[in-house]
């Protein structure tokens, strides 16, 4: 079975998300995507990342909604911080037949190189690199087998940018799904931009 693995922190899930989720599985050949929130970017120690259960729950409200696209909550057992490396052989350790696949934006694999044991992950998984906007994509000759670029929509949000909006009161309903949205505003998330 091959199963990808879309990380982040999801700090809120949005539309962007759900959109790149919906390609990755119905157009990569995979036979399950898991929509897996980290508990800690090991690159954003400095500001810290609140809202565990609620951002479990929210990309519960995505992943729901698509077909074969499941929820993870599998780093919260894993030591913090959690580097993909780590979580990536817990997951092989645990789930011996599967084949996992990771999915990532074009931002990410283009500092790939800095991520930790970088060359251990494209020795041992297969990548899948999404667009984002001002990056190129160029993959090595020598990891061809394992990268593959794809065609995903080109989605410009960004969580920040959403966290910052609801800090100051304005209307970001467009950016998130109906129930997200709906779901930040009850639980008075965001109210103070952390």
């Amino acid at each position: 079975m091959k199963i990808g693995i879309f990380g982040g922190t999801f700090n809120p899930v949005h539309i962007g998300h759900a959109i790149i989720a919906n390609y990755v599985i119905q157009h990569s050949g995979l036979d399950r995507l898991w929509m897996m929130v980290s508990p800690l970017n090991p690159f954003k120690v400095e500001q810290g990342e609140f809202y565990d259960t609620e951002r479990l729950r929210m990309v519960e409200m995505v992943s729901h909604k698509l077909d074969d696209v499941e929820t993870s909550g599998f780093e919260f057992s894993l030591p913090r911080p959690s580097f993909t490396i780590d979580t990536l052989n817990a997951l092989q350790s645990k789930f011996p037949d599967y084949e996992f696949f990771l999915v990532i934006g074009a931002d990410n694999w283009a500092s790939f190189d800095k991520w930790n044991r970088s060359e251990e992950i494209l020795s041992k998984y297969k990548i899948l690199v999404y667009p984002r906007r001002d990056y190129e994509i160029v993959v090595p000759k020598q990891y061809e087998s394992n990268v593959t670029v794809i065609d995903a929509p080109l989605v410009e949000v960004s969580s920040t940018e959403i966290r910052e909006g609801i800090s100051q009161m304005k209307n970001m309903s467009f950016y998130l799904p109906d129930d997200v949205y709906r779901f930040i505003l009850k639980n008075k998330m965001y109210l103070h931009n952390e």
